[in-house]
């Protein structure tokens, strides 16, 4: 297997060392760092600091595993700078979403987790590489890359629809598809983007 690149194995390796972190400092690290809903508890650094926490030892690993799988290669790709550039969109993006489905709902509880960022590298990964078979763990059906994203795109929209309340953040994670969309699109200079010069 080749090396992780930089920002990747720096990801990996936060995002781990924030959850034994949050381990043992208490409530108000969660109560500063998570995604609010607007109003409350709400502070700015939210929406890039709650993307660096995990609810659960199974919310960290799988999202951990799918940015092994999908952003080690992008970077490859990309290199650091646009790798970065791209995964900060699409967690932003996801905040956003977040925060507007929230203030439609009413929720008043916080969001957690670095699933926004991770359905922007797959969405990237399903438009560089659309023909790529992966494998993945649920269901464990070989396919390519361009149905697995139409696929868990689909259910992700069916879910946020259907159970708005069910303690995942099914928007947020559409939301970070988006942002990696429009930045792919704005790096081609395709539209609503003017054609970009090199």
């Amino acid at each position: 297997m080749p090396p992780l690149p930089p920002i990747t194995q720096a990801l990996l390796l936060i995002n781990v060392g924030v959850f034994c972190l949050a381990q043992f400092v208490g409530p108000w690290f969660l109560q500063l760092f998570a995604l609010w809903p607007l109003g409350g508890n709400f502070l700015p650094w939210q929406v890039g600091t709650y993307s660096f926490l995990h609810g659960s030892i199974g919310h960290l690993f799988f999202n951990m595993l799918g940015l092994w799988m999908f952003g080690a290669e992008l970077e490859r790709l990309w290199g650091t700078r646009r790798y970065l550039q791209f995964y900060g969109a699409s967690v932003l993006a996801a905040a956003v979403a977040q925060l507007l489905v929230a203030a439609l709902l009413g929720s008043p509880y916080p969001t957690v987790g670095a699933s926004g960022g991770l359905f922007g590298l797959l969405l990237a990964f399903g438009m560089l590489f659309p023909n790529r078979i992966i494998m993945p763990l649920f269901p464990p059906i070989p396919m390519k890359a361009r149905n697995f994203v139409i696929l868990f795109g689909a259910i992700e929209l069916a879910l946020g629809v259907y159970s708005p309340a069910g303690g995942v953040a099914h928007f947020a994670h559409l939301g970070g598809m988006v942002g990696g969309f429009v930045m792919i699109r704005y790096w081609r200079g395709q539209p609503p983007f003017g054609r970009r010069r090199r």
